[in-house]
């Protein structure tokens, strides 16, 4: 049985549609583990919360001023995946520092937030 794993995407800020144009990727893990090794064995790991975070490239259409989305804060964020699977990163900002590709149309736009959560269908 064929099934859809990958390819149309859609991303949201506060309901807001956003041109979405590729390099989607969501990263909604709380926590980040390392292992510690010893000299003589694995004695454990560490664990520490990290920052969730929803990015991808944007075609920079005329309706859509860079600026705007430079002061997006306590925002919520939806990235709805080809698999059906929809995420929602909560109290969003964006992290900006964009980089404008003119030759492409596009720019990399990285939200973070305080939590990312898969909603169930």
């Amino acid at each position: 049985m064929g099934q859809r794993i990958a390819g149309i995407a859609f991303l949201k800020v506060d309901g807001d549609l956003y041109p979405l144009r590729g390099n989607f990727t969501v990263s909604p893990s709380p926590t980040e583990r390392a292992g510690i090794a010893g000299q003589d064995y694995v004695h454990g790991f560490s664990e520490l919360p990290r920052v969730p975070y929803i990015e991808g490239d944007i075609s920079l259409v005329p309706e859509l001023s860079m600026e705007d989305v430079a002061l997006i804060f306590d925002s919520t964020v939806t990235a709805e995946l080809a698999n059906g699977k929809v995420y929602v990163l909560y109290q969003a900002w964006c992290r900006a520092a964009f980089e404008l590709n003119t030759r492409e149309g596009q720019t990399r736009v990285r939200f973070e937030g305080t939590s990312c959560v898969e909603q169930n269908p």
